[in-house]
């Protein structure tokens, strides 16, 4: 009986799959920092459009109205038609004629001109030349923009002042109450909410100590943080005693799972809850001190009088001198330290340890 013929497609050619690998790992390198200088410069951008331009304006409007000295023709004494492009006051001040028609003083009206471009326009009243001349001498941007940010800063402090007392509490919780009533702006607030608590609330959550589980299955050992007591229910199912854990998730500790466990099926940890949130946030790479295993400390020569011996890099373990194993009475753990790797250098450059060339010497006798 023949053997069924099977079609074997062709393989594709996958030439470009090196030139599309590198360009997806170049998109991987540049998108990060490039959609962080996007994000700041749309905030940037929409900061200064809608609260930084406004409120700009308002200072402007209010200065011209406050320092302008804008006079008719009819104020200057003995002033006839056709009037003159520059008059005299009466308390002798010079006065220069903007396009219409009005006067405003002759120094305002040099510095603003010096300060035009070949090809910009010459303002077209005389509240546009007070305009300039406001924008040339008090908003320039280097004044603007840190008064700017000290009064914002300002006023958000003022804020979280009056909500973390209990009449603003009162007020907030009307507002939220108002916007939550709207259909659709209550979703697109809850949502957003959301997102700024995440990032800029201090966390409500009430850890009281650092406990080890299994989870999710018997034999694999998680790090969690108690936070409380937990359900009547689950208790009497139980018939003992339960509590309530957060599993963190690393790189974020504030995200995770809260479960139910039995206190008798916890552990408690030697350590504390920002050792632990260093603990998740490197993925188990800074270990407090005081869990330091002895298998580590023993790889860093760091081993105490009653511990195990550790061996060398080539399995051997080696005499450090002077008749004494690893870790002997009266060696300190520098000593250790500086020994053990003395013993690595000989065995890497082939020269026997002591002792084994006195075994040596003794089998060749």
């Amino acid at each position: 009986m023949s053997k069924p013929h099977i079609e074997v497609p062709e393989q594709t050619n996958r030439s470009l799959d090196p030139f599309r690998r590198a360009v997806l790992r170049g998109l991987g390198v540049l998108l990060p920092p490039l959609l962080t200088v996007v994000i700041f410069l749309w905030v940037g951008g929409t900061v200064s459009r809608y609260v930084l331009t406004p409120l700009t304006e308002a200072t402007r409007y209010v200065l011209v109205e406050y320092q302008s000295d804008i006079r008719k023709p009819e104020d200057f004494s003995g002033a006839t038609k056709p009037f003159p492009d520059s008059v005299t006051g009466d308390d002798g001040q010079q006065f220069r004629k903007t396009p219409d028609g009005l006067y405003i003083p002759l120094s305002v009206y040099n510095r603003v001109e010096e300060g035009l471009t070949r090809n910009e326009a010459d303002p077209a009243t005389a509240r546009e030349w007070y305009g300039r001349h406001v924008d040339d001498v008090w908003l320039r941007p280097w004044i603007v923009v840190p008064i700017f940010l000290s009064v914002f800063l300002l006023l958000l402090y003022t804020i979280g002042k009056f909500l973390a007392a209990g009449i603003g509490r009162f007020f907030y919780g009307q507002f939220e109450s108002l916007i939550n009533r709207v259909p659709l702006v209550s979703n697109v607030y809850s949502s957003v909410k959301q997102v700024t608590d995440f990032l800029f609330t201090d966390p409500d959550l009430d850890i009281t100590r650092v406990v080890a589980v299994e989870y999710p299955r018997k034999g694999i050992w998680t790090v969690a943080f108690a936070t409380g007591e937990s359900l009547l229910d689950v208790e009497s199912a139980a018939n003992e005693p339960v509590m309530t854990v957060l599993i963190p998730t690393s790189p974020m500790p504030f995200t995770g799972f809260t479960i139910t466990v039995k206190k008798s099926e916890t552990v408690d940890l030697n350590m504390t809850i920002d050792q632990a949130f260093q603990f998740v946030v490197s993925c188990g790479v800074v270990v407090p001190t005081q869990q330091v295993t002895r298998e580590v400390l023993g790889r860093a020569g760091e081993v105490s009088e009653q511990e195990k011996p550790e061996t060398s890099a080539t399995g051997v373990e080696p005499n450090l001198g002077d008749g004494q194993p690893n870790g002997a009475v009266g060696s300190t753990a520098a000593e250790v330290r500086h020994r053990l790797n003395e013993a690595i250098e000989r065995q890497a450059h082939g020269d026997a340890p002591e002792g084994e060339a006195r075994k040596d010497d003794d089998g060749d006798a």
